[in-house]
C-alpha cells in the first residue's frame, strides 16, 4: 500500500505544466517588448487569456504602472493605468 502512494506523489510531481502556464520563448519576447517601451513586471503576473496575455502591475520609466493585454502574437491591445 505505501508503494501505491509513492507513485501517486511521483506521478504528480512530473505531471505536465498547466494549460495555462507561459512557456518560456514566450516569456522572454513579452520582456523583450516590455524592454522596448521601457516597461518591466514580475513574469509571475502574466496570465494567459483566451484571446492573448494579461500583463498585471507592469512598472514603466518614470513610475507608472499598468494593466498591460497582448494578443496572441504579443501585439498591445489595451494598457489600463493603475
Amino acid at each position: 500500500m505505501k508503494n501505491i502512494g509513492i507513485f501517486i506523489i511521483t506521478g504528480l510531481l512530473a505531471a505536465p505544466a498547466s494549460a495555462d502556464e507561459v512557456d518560456t520563448e514566450t516569456v522572454e519576447r513579452i520582456e523583450a517588448y516590455l524592454a522596448s517601451i521601457e516597461c518591466q513586471m514580475d513574469p509571475d503576473d502574466i496570465e494567459v487569456e483566451d484571446d492573448g496575455y494579461d500583463l498585471d502591475d507592469v512598472i514603466c520609466k518614470g513610475g507608472n504602472q499598468f494593466d498591460i493585454k497582448l494578443d496572441k502574437d504579443l501585439n498591445e491591445v489595451s494598457r489600463k493605468a493603475e
